[in-house]
């Protein structure tokens, strides 16, 4: 495969200006992703709209998902663990459904934009800090990173320096490594790669957004419990 085409399958992938909000550009992923929230909105109001109290059809699977993650947020952090559901169930659904965002003919899924993953990387740790705090005080939330032993301290803080690098890095990774196999074998092989791909990316999908989530309940498990 020539640079030509390379170049061709690269701006295929990238995001692209949409219009300007004066001097400002609102590109293709802010679009997207607003998009997206409004389709989350819609389906929850609908979801929730006639609740019944044996669960069927969607309704079903949300509460499914909720006590998978209920379990994982109790599994890790004890019934403490439970009032961080809003905040994790929030990261997984929103996540999933930016990854998957591919199922809508002509989108790109925001999550292959490396500002879209660093903006979630970013308020999640920001998040994370904010729950140290509260839960152990500012002292107490000082004192963490000098365990288990004071002289840890730099290396402590290098570590949640490094955790908003890591988590975009590795969503964005694996999202545009994944869009970036399917347009390939798209071009090369239009009939018969493609699909199976596609179903990978499925599964990719919500690792990735599982991946996320469970690190983001490891890092506040840490201030709960320490190192």
């Amino acid at each position: 495969m020539g640079l030509r085409a390379l170049g061709e399958i690269m701006a295929e992938v990238r995001p692209h200006e949409i219009f300007y909000l004066g001097p400002i550009p609102v590109y293709s992923t802010v679009v997207n992703t607003w998009i997206i929230m409004v389709l989350l909105f819609v389906g929850v109001f609908l979801a929730s709209r006639k609740l019944n109290f044996i669960p069927r059809g969607i309704q079903h699977i949300f509460e499914l998902l909720l006590e998978f993650l209920y379990g994982l947020l109790e599994e890790t952090m004890g019934k403490e663990g439970r009032r961080y559901l809003p905040l994790v169930a929030t990261l997984f659904i929103f996540i999933l459904s930016l990854n998957l965002s591919w199922f809508i003919p002509g989108m790109k899924p925001p999550t292959m934009d490396l500002s879209t993953t660093a903006a979630f990387a970013v308020t999640t740790i920001i998040l994370v800090q904010l729950i140290g705090i509260r839960k152990r005080g500012l002292v107490g939330y000082i004192k963490h990173f000098f365990q288990p032993v004071p002289f840890l301290f730099p290396l402590n803080v290098i570590e949640e320096l490094v955790k908003p690098v890591s988590l975009s890095l590795r969503l964005f990774g694996n999202m545009f490594g994944e869009e970036m196999v399917v347009t390939i074998l798209f071009i090369m092989l239009p009939f018969l790669l493609p699909t199976p791909i596609m179903i990978l990316g499925v599964l990719m999908g919500l690792i990735q957004a599982f991946v996320f989530t469970l690190l983001t309940v490891t890092y506040i498990a840490n201030f709960i419990h320490g190192h």
